[in-house]
C-alpha cells in the first residue's frame, strides 16, 4: 500500500469515533426524547445516516486495498482514493442535516448531498473497477485458469 493510501485509510478509520457517537447519540434520542419517536421521517433519515457512514468507512477502507494495483493514472488514483472517504460523509451528513429540526415533516435542501455522494461514489466505484479489469493481463488471466 502506497503512503498515499495509508494516509487516506488514517484518516477514515479516525472518523470511525464520529459513527460510533453517531450511533450513540440515536439510541440517546430512541431512549430519551419522546419527540424524536413522534417523527418517523427524522428516525429513518438518522437511522439510514448512521448505516451509511459506517457501511461506506468500510467500503472506503476495502476499496484502498486495491487502488494501488488498478492500471489508472496518479492523479485518477488520488481521485479515486478520496471519492470513497468523501462518499461515507456526504451521504450521512445529508441524512442528519436535512432534518435537524425535531418538528421536520420532510428533509430541507441539505438532502441533495446524499445524491451528491451517490454520484462520487458510483464514479469512483466503476472508476476502480474498470482500473482492476485494465491491470488483469491476459497472461495473469491464463495463469489463474490453471
Amino acid at each position: 500500500m502506497t503512503i498515499e493510501s495509508r494516509r487516506v485509510a488514517g484518516l477514515s478509520l479516525i472518523l470511525v469515533p464520529a459513527v460510533v457517537l453517531g450511533g450513540v447519540s440515536v439510541l440517546t434520542l430512541l431512549v430519551h426524547d419522546p419527540a424524536y419517536l413522534d417523527n418517523p421521517l427524522r428516525q429513518d433519515l438518522w437511522r439510514a445516516g448512521h448505516a451509511h457512514a459506517g457501511v461506506l468507512l468500510v467500503l472506503s477502507l476495502v476499496a484502498l486495498r486495491y487502488v494501488d494495483e488498478a492500471k489508472l493514472t496518479e492523479r485518477t488514483r488520488a481521485t479515486v482514493r478520496w471519492a470513497f472517504p468523501v462518499a461515507a460523509v456526504l451521504m450521512p451528513l445529508a441524512f442528519f442535516l436535512s432534518v435537524l429540526d425535531p418538528g421536520a415533516t420532510e428533509p430541507n435542501a441539505l438532502i441533495y448531498l446524499a445524491y451528491l455522494g451517490g454520484v462520487v461514489l458510483i464514479a469512483a466505484t466503476v472508476t476502480l473497477g474498470v482500473g482492476l479489469l485494465r491491470a488483469t493481463t491476459p497472461a495473469q488471466e491464463r495463469s489463474a485458469a490453471r
